[in-house]
């Protein structure tokens, strides 16, 4: 199997990994917005997802100064290649 391949499936086997970046492509952008689309995820388990997205690329971490300050998350250019791949999974899955 290629290298690349490898790397993707790992990331987009972990549990909850789909549903966030499903999630993303819906709209959400902030930490709750994700946890009420994601549903039973457990928080400390979102964050978690959060930072292995942006580590991989596929998420964008923004700190909005505002008061209070908040952080928003937007789709990279990665991100936005991996629809192709969610959208194949719920095809898949409607049939």
């Amino acid at each position: 199997m290629p290298e690349e391949v490898r790397r993707a499936a790992g990331l987009l086997e972990r549990r909850w990994v789909v549903s966030v970046l499903w999630a993303s492509y819906e709209g959400a952008t902030r930490f709750n917005e994700f946890k009420q689309a994601v549903g039973a995820i457990p928080p400390g388990t979102l964050a978690q997802r959060l930072v292995e997205l942006e580590h991989a690329g596929v998420l964008e971490r923004r700190v909005v100064d505002a008061r209070p300050p908040r952080v928003e998350y937007r789709l990279t250019d990665e991100g936005l290649r991996l629809k192709h791949v969610v959208d194949a999974l719920a095809s898949f899955a409607a049939r």
